[in-house]
């Protein structure tokens, strides 16, 4: 049997989750340093790659930090208000992923495995737990 899910060439995938997380980092008023951190990128690298037609290729943990952002960035906006949820990165936590810091500092100094506990932390928020 085929399959009707066709794969998607690795650029395009790419080109795709650098837009999302264009824009996420826009809405979370994001400076250019904090989301190539975020992005695990030099800030020259992040300059050229949110632009159209980057022709880089992102490393499978920058691919993963992009997806796991995008994830909660969903969450967010579900659980919270649009106000709320787009200050939240930057608002202190006194949450036990973050010890008083806010969560963007905590994802930039933890990494992806700390972006991983940040969107499960808020995934378990979002689902009562």
């Amino acid at each position: 049997m085929e399959s009707v899910v066709s794969e998607r060439p690795a650029a395009a995938v790419q080109a795709v989750a650098l837009k999302a997380f264009s824009r996420i980092a826009e809405g979370w008023s994001l400076t250019g340093r904090e989301a190539a951190a975020l992005a695990d990128m030099s800030e020259s690298t992040w300059k050229r790659a949110r632009k159209p037609g980057f022709s880089g290729e992102l490393t499978r943990d920058q691919m993963l930090r992009l997806s796991a952002l995008v994830g909660l960035y969903k969450s967010l906006e579900l659980y919270f208000s649009p106000a709320i949820a787009g200050q939240w990165v930057k608002l202190s936590n006194r949450g036990p992923e973050f010890d008083g810091q806010r969560p963007l500092d905590a994802m930039v100094h933890g990494g992806l495995p700390k972006i991983l506990r940040v969107r499960t932390y808020v995934d378990a928020l979002r689902g009562g737990v």
